[in-house]
């Protein structure tokens, strides 16, 4: 989460409010707003408090409409209903909310047996909050197990994790937060992930893993896991050390078992020891939920698990929190449920071919040079052609967004700064009509951006969030 300071202005505002706001009398109640920095001292009519909020929330835009986001912004009224009905519920309380527990323990089971785990009755997992959560999980878990092998040298030496520029900002706040350090293989030309053999000679007796990415943010391309594996693979042969590997598949994981099946990045590789994926991205849950899975219980240590007697239970428990709704995990076993293998693999490919038909749309504009072509995750980067000088990415960025489009705009990492691109994401419920206004719209501007004398945006930092 964000961090916030306190109030920078007067808590108390004269602005008089719509007096329809009030009760039944409009003269006779509420004359002006609430204070906004502390707390009122009286209360109010609920539907005063509704619209109040409501009004100020308009101004936020409209999720349908961004690209930026990988997060679902489109579920089934069903799925709402249900989310409505167990919103009260706390995940933590499985002794109360059994029920709640066992769609949880199904849902875990069904994505290890989706990642090929050799027994899936034999995998462990939980949910998170999403990714993110499950990501510090899955490094702990990844730490834990390197200080077992190395307790006498631990903690004279500093355990360090490999992993390419490109990976989500987790987990550079995971190496921060646990003390582990960072070791990171740099982009090089055309390549905007990791390099196996690179991220292989960063390993040495101090590496608690290395990370490969199902499903780059910058780009949206799968990054080599097998070719990584293979050169761990041969790091061992001839060093003897053994590096385990954690897959982020915060996208990709609900991507590629559908669509590309032959493609192993799973736990059909035996140096894959855990995978985590985001059920709130193309799991296609509202958020926030994740999954964090190991091949077997050998993969997590049991000291990490707290056995906690709540409310009546012993209850296992592989947490950063504790309290959190139930409602998002009922919502992911529902659309396991309702869609099964079948409709997730029409769902996934109705997004690619919109990513893929968009991307082609683009190019064939003039304007942009493709980076990736949305073949892989239903996401595509791209910059300026070479011979675009008038404007640049982030003059693109900001005219769409004049017409409600949010699309990211950024400056690659090192030894690739001098690359700045746009990054599409297509989600389920951006439809094939959509991405048709979306390049009318783009159309429209083009003649007026190439009409500029120079790219106009100053403060590229400013110009646009990156998203993940």
């Amino acid at each position: 989460m964000p961090l916030h300071q306190g109030a920078q202005q007067p808590a108390d505002r004269p602005l008089a409010v719509n007096p329809f706001y009030g009760q039944a009398n409009p003269v006779g109640e509420m004359t002006q707003a609430p204070p906004t920095h502390r707390l009122p001292d009286s209360p109010m009519p609920p539907t005063t408090a509704y619209q109040l909020v409501h009004d100020e929330l308009m101004l936020d835009g409209n999720s349908r409409l961004n690209l930026a986001t990988f997060v679902t912004t489109w579920m089934e009224p069903e799925a709402g209903v249900l989310m409505a009905e167990c919103r009260d519920k706390n995940m933590i309380d499985k002794d109360e909310y059994p029920r709640t527990a066992e769609l949880e323990r199904r849902c875990v089971a069904m994505l290890a047996d989706l990642w090929n785990a050799p027994d899936a009755s034999a995998a462990v997992g939980c949910s998170t909050t999403g990714s993110s959560e499950a990501c510090m999980l899955a490094g702990m878990a990844l730490k834990r197990r390197w200080m077992r092998r190395n307790g006498d040298r631990y903690p004279g030496a500093r355990p360090n994790l490999v992993m390419g520029v490109n990976v989500q900002v987790c987990w550079d706040k995971f190496c921060s937060f646990w003390e582990v350090e960072a070791r990171q293989v740099p982009m090089e030309g055309e390549r905007f992930h990791l390099d196996p053999q690179a991220a292989a000679e960063l390993c040495d007796e101090n590496t608690i893993g290395v990370v490969g990415v199902l499903g780059s943010t910058f780009d949206g391309s799968y990054e080599p896991i097998a070719d990584l594996c293979a050169a761990l693979d041969a790091l061992q042969e001839r060093t003897g050390l053994d590096i385990p590997v954690h897959v982020d598949g915060a996208s990709g994981a609900m991507v590629a078992p559908f669509l590309d099946p032959d493609l192993e990045w799973d736990f059909r590789l035996p140096r894959v020891v855990s995978i985590n994926t985001s059920g709130h991205k193309y799991g296609l849950v509202y958020p926030g939920v994740g999954w964090a899975l190991w091949r077997d219980a050998t993969a997590l240590p049991e000291e990490l698990v707290f056995r906690v007697n709540y409310l009546g239970g012993d209850m296992p428990t592989f947490a950063l929190n504790f309290s959190r709704p139930g409602a998002q995990v009922v919502a992911q076993y529902y659309t396991f449920l309702r869609l099964g293998r079948d409709g997730y693999r029409a769902v996934q490919q109705a997004s690619r071919d919109v990513a893929r038909t968009l991307a082609e749309r683009m190019e064939a504009l003039g304007d942009f040079r493709l980076l990736t072509r949305g073949d892989q995750l239903p996401v595509f980067a791209c910059t300026t052609a070479e011979d675009v000088t008038a404007y640049d990415v982030f003059d693109v960025s900001r005219r769409l967004r004049e017409r409600g489009w949010l699309v990211p705009a950024y400056s690659f990492p090192p030894k690739r700064e001098d690359l700045s691109a746009l990054r599409v994401v297509c989600r389920n419920g951006f439809s094939s009509d959509l991405a048709e206004l979306f390049v009318q719209d783009l159309t429209r501007l083009l003649p007026e951006l190439r009409r500029q004398s120079h790219p106009m945006t100053q403060d590229r930092g400013a110009a646009t969030g990156f998203h993940h």
